[in-house]
């Protein structure tokens, strides 16, 4: 199926590992011009020189910074403006989870948390607003956890910042129809560096990576047996974010392998 997605210029936050890396290689797969932004200028660079090499250096921009900078992320609006002429999709990609009860987060916890997980939506979603709606087909795609519906008293920070995200999301779908299409997608348990340093500090060392990883899938109770990978989030970012969902808004997509409990 052809998304559309030929030329369309796109935006991927937290772009050079993980979920958000993969996300990269699909548009520009899919024949889209990608500019991409994280906090570490070295793993980036390094990510960009791989992307650029593969798909060509006129297809991929890249700037290191971070989305709580407001003043950093218009100057990454405009920087992508002046290299593409625009910009078609954007898709947020906020950080790692904090685990903490109620009891352990701290005042302190609670702001850091809150602050990184809302205006890391916030100040992308604003600056690149204008030039979405210059867009035939502006569309935003967050990437959120099922800990919006479904809290961990382990994570209970970011599980009520992940909750009020969802709710800012539905909240801009209405406001911003029919220029700008909002949507999201919600994740159970993907592979990712965060695991990858739980299974090197496991208990029983002699354990494969592989059977490490299905004792988990088993103990989290995920009807597909396994985790996702971050190639089948960016797959779904990637439709989400494409003309091909074009009636499409103030949706949530699942990627969690059926572990979901809430309707």
């Amino acid at each position: 199926m052809d998304l559309g997605l030929q030329n369309k210029t796109v935006v991927v936050t937290g772009g050079s590992s993980g979920i958000g890396l993969a996300t990269v290689r699909a548009f520009l797969a899919d024949g889209a011009n990608v500019a991409l932004c994280a906090r570490g200028a070295d793993r980036l660079t390094e990510a960009s020189d791989a992307l650029q090499a593969e798909f060509g250096a006129a297809r991929v921009f890249s700037s290191a910074f971070s989305v709580l900078d407001e003043d950093a992320v218009q100057a990454f609006v405009e920087a992508t403006e002046a290299r593409f002429g625009g910009c078609d999709a954007l898709v947020t990609n906020a950080g790692q989870g904090r685990v903490s009860t109620f009891a352990e987060t701290t005042d302190a916890a609670w702001r850091e948390e809150l602050d990184l997980k809302f205006f890391s939506q916030l100040y992308p979603i604003r600056a690149f607003e204008p030039l979405l709606r210059k867009s035939a087909s502006g569309a935003i795609v967050a990437v959120n956890s099922l800990l919006a519906y479904q809290p961990e008293p382990h994570m209970v920070c970011t599980s009520a910042a992940r909750a009020g995200v969802q709710n800012l999301l539905k909240s801009l779908a209405s406001e911003f129809a029919p220029d700008i299409r909002v949507n999201s997608i919600l994740l159970g348990l993907v592979d990712s560096n965060q695991w990858q340093k739980r299974f090197e500090a496991r208990d029983d060392a002699s354990q494969s990576r592989e059977d490490w990883f299905a004792d988990l899938a088993r103990k989290k109770n995920i009807p597909l047996g396994r985790l996702g990978q971050a190639e089948e989030a960016a797959r779904a970012l990637v439709f989400l974010a494409s003309p091909a969902a074009s009636y499409i808004t103030g949706a949530r997509l699942e990627i969690s392998g059926g572990v979901s409990r809430f309707s």
